[in-house]
């Protein structure tokens, strides 16, 4: 089992349970905790940071309910593995595959030869562009503006959604899609290609900053994601306190709502170009 480098504040007007469940998630994203890895028992985690062992139940559920992670045959809660089973499709698409193939056997091709010949197509076809997959509107806009600054595909994005109504976004697409969603999305991509998890960077570096801040200070937070803010808050609160105050701001076309003077402002890829 990893040590899991977790911290809390129970002077953060941040509920515990958050600070706990963005902190895994953080972990999860970040590659420190993979696939299979173990979690601390509920019992485990409330005694070594002292709080209720209802408040470590609570994120775990948190954790569950988003799909990362899963309780073992032993019991005890492991991060999910990325893939998922493959959900069955219906209605009149079976049908019309279901006449193509008859049609195929009747002129005296074999099921084997039908197979490799779509899967050689579909291998032979390597994606063209990135497809970002995620519900939060503000990471449809941050994660693409980052992805094109490593990349020179093409990035598009879609929420869970619209992937689907719409099943052809993923044609020739690599998807990639925050951790939470890999479980929920994976039986909609072919088993060939199935969705990559976005890797998060460490939140080491920010935390140092924090750290070494003169007391009292204002820490400014500013993303056009609502998820980034909520993740970044309950991250960063445990070390923040309330030695130091964090604000939020929500960049948008239409809002205009801009950071006034801060100590220390932490901020996205799409808002450090308007700012």
């Amino acid at each position: 089992m990893p040590a899991l480098d977790i911290q809390v504040s129970k002077e953060s007007d941040v509920p515990i349970h958050e600070q706990l469940a963005a902190q895994i998630v953080m972990l999860i994203g970040s590659g420190k905790l993979r696939p299979g890895d173990a979690l601390p028992s509920a019992r485990e985690l409330a005694q070594r940071l002292r709080i209720h062992r209802n408040t470590v139940s609570q994120a775990f559920r948190d954790l569950i309910l988003n799909l990362l992670v899963e309780k073992s045959r032993g019991r005890r809660l492991i991060v999910r593995p990325f893939q998922a089973a493959r959900v069955a499709s219906g209605g009149k698409l079976d049908e019309l595959i279901n006449a193509f193939v008859l049609g195929i056997q009747r002129r005296g091709y074999t099921l084997g030869e039908l197979y490799r010949q779509v899967q050689a197509r579909v291998l032979a076809a390597p994606p063209d562009h990135i497809l970002v997959v995620s519900n939060d509107s503000g990471m449809r806009l941050l994660l693409p503006a980052e992805l094109k600054e490593k990349f020179k595909l093409r990035v598009d994005s879609c929420s869970v959604c619209e992937l689907v109504s719409k099943p052809e976004l993923t044609i020739a697409a690599l998807v990639l899609s925050p951790p939470g969603h890999i479980a929920a999305i994976a039986g909609l991509l072919p088993p060939e290609r199935p969705p990559l998890p976005i890797v998060y960077s460490s939140a080491d570096e920010h935390l140092e900053r924090i750290r070494s801040l003169k007391e009292p200070s204002l820490i400014a937070l500013v993303s056009v994601s609502e998820y980034f803010l909520k993740s970044a808050r309950a991250i960063l609160s445990p070390v923040a306190g309330q030695r130091h105050s964090i604000c939020e701001y929500l960049l948008a076309p239409d809002t205009g709502n801009m950071p006034g003077a801060a100590d220390l402002i932490l901020c996205d890829v799409v808002a450090h170009q308007t700012l």
